[in-house]
């Protein structure tokens, strides 16, 4: 959705907007104060979560039980039930799902299988993303929701081409709702980094950026064999890598299909009439 000015936006009857930016930068607690002013919440890492990789995190949650005489015998016997108790505030069994790739002794699993996994997760995050049109539709149709908010993942610019005006994610969310860009600044960028040293987590790579990064960090460490390469010392390293590269993707996403506002104006954003006098100024300035 493109507006001829703020006021366009601020007399949107039913608005719909689609957040994006990288971890941290604000998006979820946006949505979240949207969603608690009467906008339907539209979580994309849940639906991905929940509809599209439900299944497969479970079978691995059997796989794991299976190791264990005890487990595995209730489970045969379909003694047990098993399942993901995924959540918006907890994304923990999609990211552990995906893994980190290396040494198996240090909790990692092949490089073979992790993208394998990761070109699920892909699938699944195009598949959720082309989901907006529908859901605005069942929030308004079913629940009676006059605005929507679509809460988008960090990895949304790893699934699209901005260079490509006929982007099929892309145009999809465009052709629906606003999109919004929460742009971060180096010193979040520093922190994220600094956070994640504390605590790796998987996270999602565009395939030819994984295989040029995991060739670079084996090179760089003079490592032969995938099975040596550090799970949490690629996660780190690739994770600093995978910033840099998105940040301009990220810009050129705002810049072609929607609007930028500010990390540092999130948190005086504090109404509805806060959040639509932002998006209007956003959208008056690039005007």
């Amino acid at each position: 959705m493109r507006f001829s000015s703020g006021k366009d936006f601020a007399n949107w009857p039913q608005k719909a907007v689609t957040i994006f930016g990288m971890s941290g930068v604000g998006k979820t607690t946006l949505a979240q104060l949207l969603q608690e002013s009467g906008w339907f919440h539209y979580s994309v890492d849940y639906r991905i979560g929940t509809r599209y990789m439900g299944e497969h995190i479970v079978d691995n949650f059997k796989r794991e039980a299976m190791r264990v005489p005890f487990l595995r015998d209730l489970l045969l016997s379909d003694s047990i039930h098993i399942n993901s108790n995924i959540t918006f505030e907890n994304l923990k069994p999609l990211s552990t799902y995906l893994g980190k790739p290396g040494n198996p002794a240090r909790g990692g699993i092949s490089f073979a299988e992790y993208k394998r996994r990761q070109h699920q997760h892909r699938e699944a995050e195009i598949a959720s993303l082309l989901d907006v049109p529908s859901f605005i539709v069942k929030a308004r149709d079913i629940y009676q929701y006059g605005n929507f908010v679509c809460d988008s993942g960090g990895s949304l610019c790893e699934v699209v081409d901005p260079s490509n005006p006929f982007d099929p994610v892309l145009s999809c969310l465009s052709q629906n709702s606003l999109l919004l860009y929460i742009e971060g600044t180096p010193e979040h960028t520093r922190m994220l980094v600094e956070r994640f040293r504390k605590h790796p987590k998987p996270m999602y790579y565009q395939p030819q950026f994984l295989e040029t990064k995991w060739a670079e960090y084996k090179a760089l460490n003079e490592i032969e064999n995938d099975d040596d390469v550090d799970p949490d010392g690629f996660a780190v390293w690739g994770f600093e890598q995978l910033l840099h590269h998105r940040i301009p993707l990220y810009k050129a996403i705002a810049d072609n299909f929607g609007y930028t506002v500010r990390m540092r104006d999130i948190p005086a954003v504090q109404s509805i009439a806060d959040f639509e006098a932002l998006v209007a100024q956003a959208i008056d300035q690039k005007q």
